[in-house]
């Protein structure tokens, strides 16, 4: 899953600083955008209600396209916007947390594991708080933490599928572990990453002798 409406949480792509990106809100990529958003609540009651977990992966897949989509069309309309780029990484991060609330649930993944990755998000959550105490824009998006995003949206649909019956289960459950475990290492480390910048950042600002003037700051 590619975006390029700014830095993307998802698959390789050129990393755009989203503070240059113009204030834009009504733009066929934000609507996609949105639409991605919406379909959260809905992946997350197929998953638990009616336990539909081939619809799940289809809104999980249409999800997918929509990133690309808007990404594309940002690039070739020239939509590119602010906005867009906090909403597309945004949307990946809720359909993560989503999924590991509800394989908590379904007893897919171990609470361990969900522990560690809704606490780095957590983590990260205070460290924007510091960077916006500080007049701070929140830091761009580490290429570490796009693929990782990117592993883990392609490890759930398929332990979701190994956690079905069939032929293919001995097949698809040791890839999605493998994949799972690959993309929770990645997401962490990225997450580890993002502390330190944040740390070195305010670190820096108070390494300003006094009367010297505080730290330059980018632009909100």
């Amino acid at each position: 899953m590619t975006s390029s409406q700014g830095p993307s949480a998802t698959g390789p792509g050129p990393v755009v600083d989203r503070n240059a990106l113009p204030d834009r809100v009504w733009t066929v990529p934000n609507a996609l955008s949105v639409l991605r958003l919406l379909g959260v609540p809905l992946f997350l009651w197929l998953l638990l209600g009616p336990r539909a977990d081939g619809w799940a992966v289809v809104v999980l897949m249409v999800a997918g396209v929509t990133d690309y989509a808007d990404g594309k069309l940002a690039r070739v309309l020239g939509q590119s916007s602010r906005l867009g780029a906090l909403l597309d990484p945004a949307a990946d991060r809720l359909y993560i947390v989503s999924t590991l609330i509800a394989f908590v649930l379904r007893d897919v993944v171990p609470l361990w594991f969900v522990a560690l990755l809704v606490g780095r998000e957590l983590v990260l959550g205070v460290a924007l708080l510091l960077l916006r105490r500080h007049g701070y824009p929140p830091l761009q998006v580490h290429y570490l933490g796009k693929a990782a995003t990117f592993i883990l949206l392609y490890a759930f649909p398929l332990l979701l599928l190994a956690d079905g019956g069939g032929a293919l289960v001995a097949v698809l459950t040791p890839v999605a572990r493998a994949l799972t475990i690959w993309g929770g290492a990645l997401y962490l480390l990225a997450g580890v990453l993002y502390v330190v910048q944040v740390l070195g950042l305010l670190r820096a600002e108070r390494a300003v002798p006094v009367g010297a003037g505080a730290a330059p700051r980018p632009a909100p």
